[in-house]
């Protein structure tokens, strides 16, 4: 009998490391070739990565929670052939049937990297400094650099104490107000960790919920948001939204709902501020303005929140659009989104359909620069020559991201967006 190590293979898309979500084996198991081994969630979807050989669980690497990198031994194995007593498995996974994911931007616009070890400065002679490896990404060696903050002194609030980019921020802004404070720590204080009680429910933050929640750090690391608020007149939407689908009722065919042709009117703010449809280059500084128009759609699963892509929107008919967004919505909460229809979004969308509220303050989805907030329809009084009528309104929430997008270019965009809902016909013939 031999050992196989078996390695987190390489999952393709730039993806260099993954969480561990859940163990599908256990020490002892006998497991046959192609079964199920572990479920892992990169940045991307969460895969599930089969065994390339049959044999006996010796033991697992990593519990679950936590993270582990490209060729990093995931499993080892005894399995009946002659060979190295270690030896490395490769494999290929195919295009994911993945579970739905928030995509993530590309890692030069500040997606968590791999975990590199770099070195604390040696101790002068006569110092009580110690040498320490300090694990942080990249993006965060950077941005401490460009703020002068020493990584060695920091406590990284992170996995295995990662030097997270919350951690350097708040070292500069303890920094930069400490003549304020009285004798004040060289180092702050970690965060005190809150009292668990024994009749207290402790739920783990793991798997999709733990990849919104990086994404939502990394908005609120980034984007400086603002949101502005506008109704828009449906009446003449609804009334054109119920003749068609009365037709397509009468034909056996599946009814639209308001997303495809808000898509359309989207469309034609971008037509006429084009740098809503972008993304930013964080390490280049740049605004990139994207051609195709690839719409983002927050969807509500069981999971947590989704955001599956409908791409190239700007060449789709209204019912094209509605046909994709049931498809992938339906793919979405039976968990079997493919990684492509996660990726790529250039605009995002979201809506809580009858529960949407008045208003909301969108958290735009970096690093794109802009998001659309969709409300309840309602009927309510309103003025029309003078007289008190029964109107029909929709409010729309849109967040952008101030840093690249002026307020009043904001409101000029989203004030294309209503013209184009409230004169919906015109949709028709584009």
């Amino acid at each position: 009998m031999a050992q196989f190590e078996f390695k987190l293979p390489d999952i393709g898309e730039g993806v260099v490391e993954g969480e561990i979500v859940k163990w599908l084996v256990k020490p002892g198991d006998e497991i046959a070739e192609d079964q199920p081994l572990v479920e892992v969630m990169t940045d991307k979807a969460t895969v599930t990565i089969p065994s390339p050989r049959r044999g006996k669980v010796i033991r697992t690497v990593g519990n679950e929670g936590e993270i582990a990198k490209v060729h990093q031994t995931l499993v080892v194995l005894e399995v009946a052939e002659s060979g190295k007593a270690a030896a490395e498995a490769v494999i290929s996974i195919p295009p994911a049937t993945a579970q739905a994911a928030p995509s993530l931007p590309p890692q030069h616009a500040g997606q968590p990297a791999p975990l590199q070890a770099v070195h604390a400065p040696q101790p002068q002679p006569g110092s009580n400094g110690d040498q320490r490896r300090v694990l942080a990404t990249p993006v965060t060696r950077r941005m401490a650099r460009e703020m002068g903050v020493d990584l060695a002194s920091l406590h990284g609030s992170g996995p295995q104490g990662r030097v997270m980019k919350a951690d350097v921020l708040a070292h500069a802004e303890f920094r930069a107000h400490a003549p304020l404070v009285k004798a004040p720590s060289p180092v702050p204080a970690p965060a005190q960790r809150p009292e668990t009680l024994a009749h207290d429910e402790v739920r783990p933050i793991r798997g999709l919920r733990k990849s919104i929640a990086r994404s939502m750090v990394q908005s609120h690391t980034y984007v400086v948001p603002f949101t502005f608020v506008e109704e828009c007149d449906t009446k003449r939407l609804s009334a054109m939204r119920d003749r068609i689908n009365a037709d397509l009722a009468k034909r056996g065919e599946a009814k639209l709902s308001y997303l495809p042709f808000i898509s359309r009117a989207l469309v034609r703010g971008f037509d006429r501020y084009p740098e809503l449809n972008a993304v930013m280059d964080e390490e280049k500084q740049s605004l990139v303005v994207k051609k195709d128009v690839n719409l983002g759609f927050g969807a509500a699963t069981e999971q947590g929140l989704t955001v599956f892509v409908v791409k190239d929107v700007r060449h789709q008919s209204i019912r094209a659009i509605g046909a994709e967004i049931d498809r992938l919505a339906k793919a979405a909460r039976e968990q079997k989104l493919q990684l492509h229809e996660l990726q790529g979004s250039t605009f995002t969308i979201t809506s809580l359909g009858r529960d949407g509220g008045l208003l909301a303050t969108p958290v735009v989805k970096h690093p794109e620069v802009g998001i659309l907030g969709v409300h309840r329809i309602q009927q309510i009084p309103v003025v029309e020559n003078g007289q008190v009528v029964i109107g029909e309104r929709m409010n729309l929430s849109c967040s952008f991201d101030h840093r690249v997008i002026d307020g009043h270019i904001g409101a000029a965009f989203l004030y294309e967006v209503i013209r184009a809902l409230e004169a919906p016909e015109a949709m028709l013939v584009d």
